[in-house]
């Protein structure tokens, strides 16, 4: 029986992270957008995998564009706030973040989401990819953006990619291995993780027994928190309402057999899957039996889908750090991320006639999993803000763009890129900008009639920065902030100039602006005490009226970059009244505002 045929402007195959955003953008920006998910959530690594505690993108700086937004939804949405646990600075229940974005999508009528369906050919005309065949139906599209978990429609329409390390004799990375060895050999890619959601029933209650998985083994799993105490291992992912989503690096739920199964047939894949939560299945159980009762599967949290490895506590499909990678117009390296010699950024990527070809930013530090544990990798890390953070670097638009088929842009993991830098290029907030950038490039070539490899990168980046609904950043700057009157004049101005970008992160003589949250945010509460600033970035406020031991002392952390630099010059031992929000699972207060008493 021939299936049905649907027309469209953009098809975007993919709900995850990626893909959501580039179908938000892309029908936002005027294109009719057909958007096809496997699933009934939308959002990827921030909802249906699971990842409800995003990494990097922390600082108010680069808080914009659709990742900007999904903060602010999210601050007036999630009851309790978002300091929960000690991972991140902003932990939800996933079915906030996915409500949000289903409701970004009803409201718009350009844009038609069909779930349920997985690609099952990629339809071409010569060079160029013209459709996808689904179980369901076959969608014709002018332009088709791949944002599937694993590359799917690479390999469907054998597009060029890559699977596996690089070495170093490739591109020079300084962290990649000389040579192939077991590591490179028993981990082509990073191990996904199968995220489960706990539930705290609270002291004295017994939750239901967690039911051993019927394979795999458990004795690893006991040391999973070595180093650590139950409560700093079970806060590191707390959520509302006492939820603790699992996601432990550490002798946790890492999953990383025969990671080759994951592209060789559906049927393998399907075997992985089913291991892979048979594994966390195994991990919640020995939490239970070692920590307590009082622990138990949050069932709720997740749809319960007939007949899927995910639902309730499991999260719909596991946290995929890695895909098939593009074989693109141009290959992120891990130089690219690396902050240049003697400063805290990453030189600005350029095109050959020498002009800015950013599309998107990064911070996150270089983070690789393997189940045999980390690799020594290249720092790209500083102080900032009382804390650690990643430096920033940025997404070229040649990365999402095949180096010989048209009508095609990637948005997810897919990108092209580097085995070494996908460590730091796969985190939510910067997938989520990738999808912003392709969708706006996809809407941009239908108004100009051009294929995406003949899209001028600057007609790009002037509308990522002027988009009405959620301006993009395109330049990393640490102390311009999204609300700032100047903003869009400094990103117009590094665009233009990436010669004068500086090498530090900083505008000069940013003139300073009247304190103004992003987001009004609730439960700020002011605390005054002595300040203990024994080394640079390292701030601690020793409340007033508390215990003499520890219990009164909380480090001072800050994602604001005016009080990031007012804390540098506070005196060690002045008295301090700073407002904020307390994180007892970091023991941090996160600062917005100070006074020096």
């Amino acid at each position: 029986m021939s299936r049905p045929i649907l027309y469209t402007e953009i098809l975007v195959v993919g709900g995850g992270t990626g893909g959501t955003a580039a179908a938000i953008q892309a029908a936002r920006s005027g294109a009719n957008t057909v958007l096809v998910s496997e699933g009934p959530w939308l959002g990827g690594m921030l909802t249906s995998a699971g990842v409800c505690a995003p990494d990097g993108h922390e600082l108010r700086a680069w808080q914009t564009g659709l990742w900007g937004a999904f903060l602010r939804e999210l601050r007036q949405r999630q009851p309790g706030g978002l300091d929960h646990g000690w991972v991140s600075f902003f932990t939800y229940d996933p079915r906030v973040g996915a409500a949000i974005f289903a409701d970004w999508v009803q409201q718009l009528s350009t844009l038609d989401w069909i779930k349920g369906q997985v690609p099952q050919a990629v339809l071409r005309q010569g060079d160029r990819v013209t459709g996808i065949e689904f179980e369901g139906l076959t969608v014709k599209a002018s332009l088709v953006i791949d944002g599937t978990e694993l590359g799917d429609l690479l390999a469907l329409g054998k597009i060029p990619s890559r699977w596996g390390w690089e070495l170093q004799d490739q591109w020079q990375e300084p962290s990649a291995p000389a040579a192939a060895n077991e590591l490179t050999q028993t981990y082509p890619v990073q191990a996904p993780t199968w995220v489960v959601v706990l539930q705290d029933y609270g002291a004295g209650e017994q939750a239901p027994p967690i039911e051993r998985a019927p394979v795999g083994e458990l004795a690893s799993f006991r040391q999973a928190w070595s180093g650590y105490t139950p409560a700093q291992f079970l806060n590191y992912g707390r959520l509302p309402g006492n939820l603790l989503m699992i996601n432990w690096p550490q002798q946790g739920n890492d999953y990383g057999e025969g990671l080759h199964r994951l592209v060789t047939s559906a049927t393998a894949r399907q075997a992985f899957l089913q291991e892979a939560r048979w594994h966390s299945q195994n991990f919640a159980h020995v939490i239970q039996q070692e920590l307590g009762q009082r622990y138990g599967l949050a069932t709720e949290v997740f749809p319960q889908l007939p007949g899927s490895l995910g639902s309730g506590a499991f999260a719909l499909h596991p946290y995929f750090r890695e895909a098939r990678r593009l074989q693109g117009v141009v290959t992120i390296t891990e130089q690219d991320i690396l902050p240049q010699a003697g400063g805290q950024v990453a030189l600005l990527p350029r095109i050959a006639a020498g002009e800015l070809s950013a599309i998107a930013l990064g911070n996150y530090p270089n983070d690789h999993h393997y189940p045999s544990g980390d690799i020594p990798l290249a720092a790209k890390s500083i102080r900032w803000g009382g804390r650690w953070t990643g430096t920033p670097f940025t997404i070229p638009y040649g990365a999402i763009v095949p180096q010989d088929t048209d009508g095609l842009l990637v948005c997810e993991k897919n990108i092209s890129v580097s085995h070494m830098a996908n460590g730091a290029t796969r985190l939510q907030p910067v997938v989520l900008g990738i999808g912003q950038a392709a969708g706006m490039a996809a809407a941009l070539c239908l108004q100009r009639g051009c294929q995406p490899r003949d899209l001028p990168v600057r007609v790009l980046q002037d509308a990522l920065i002027e988009d009405p609904w959620a301006p993009a950043a395109i330049v990393p700057l640490f102390n311009l902030e999204p609300s700032h009157p100047n903003w869009l004049t400094w990103q117009r101005y590094y665009c233009d100039r990436p010669d004068n970008y500086p090498s530090d992160g900083y505008v000069p003589k940013l003139a300073p602006m009247a304190p103004l949250s992003l987001t009004p945010e609730k439960s700020a509460q002011t605390f005054t005490g002595q300040l203990q600033h024994p080394t640079s970035q390292c701030y601690q406020l020793r409340l007033d009226g508390g215990k003499p031991d520890d219990s009164s002392l909380w480090d001072l952390v800050t994602l604001n970059p005016d009080i990031n630099e007012r804390l540098q010059h506070c005196p060690h031992q002045c008295h301090l009244a700073v407002r904020g929000w307390a994180n007892a699972a970091g023991n941090w207060l996160r600062v917005e505002s100070l006074e020096v008493l």
